[in-house]
């Protein structure tokens, strides 16, 4: 699996990013965060996505929210890579990225639907915990925040 920094508005992302956009407002109503090929493409925001080969596995971004602080954003595998470890190795990407850069914690928020399940499993096996909302969010049924301490030790990897 190759896992490089790319263009989110690039034509080959954008199948799968509409269907991550419109799966996540359909479970969440107004309290959806993910950003758009536009806000992946902000100059705070770094954006991944993995292949084999030809085949787009799925995407991830990470946010600097400050000099410390770094918020993962829109991880989506491809309904045919699920469950083959593509999200772990886009996580394991990131947090090695906020590492590089010094960052102290890493924070995400995600949603409470029953789709969201695996992903909040797989955060919680690397050491996200819960936590307050941060940055902008405001807490509601929809969503809910998790962090990692970065300068603390080690993660699940």
């Amino acid at each position: 699996m190759l896992i490089r920094v790319d263009d989110p508005t690039a034509p080959y992302v954008a199948d799968l990013l509409t269907l991550h956009l419109h799966e996540l407002q359909g479970a969440m109503a107004g309290h959806a965060f993910a950003l758009d090929a536009v806000g992946l493409s902000a100059e705070n925001v770094t954006f991944w996505t993995a292949w084999d080969g030809d085949a787009l596995l799925g995407f991830g971004a990470l946010k600097q929210l400050d000099d410390t602080h770094g918020e993962v954003k829109s991880m989506r595998v491809a309904p045919a890579a699920r469950g083959k470890g593509v999200g772990r190795a886009i996580l394991a990407h990131i947090i090695g990225e906020a590492h590089q850069r010094g960052y102290s914690r890493l924070s995400l928020e995600t949603g409470t639907a029953p789709l969201h399940a695996p992903a909040i499993s797989l955060y919680r096996s690397v050491g996200f915990a819960s936590c307050s909302a941060f940055a902008d969010y405001r807490p509601s049924p929809h969503n809910q925040f998790f962090c990692l301490d970065l300068a603390g030790g080690s993660t699940g990897f």
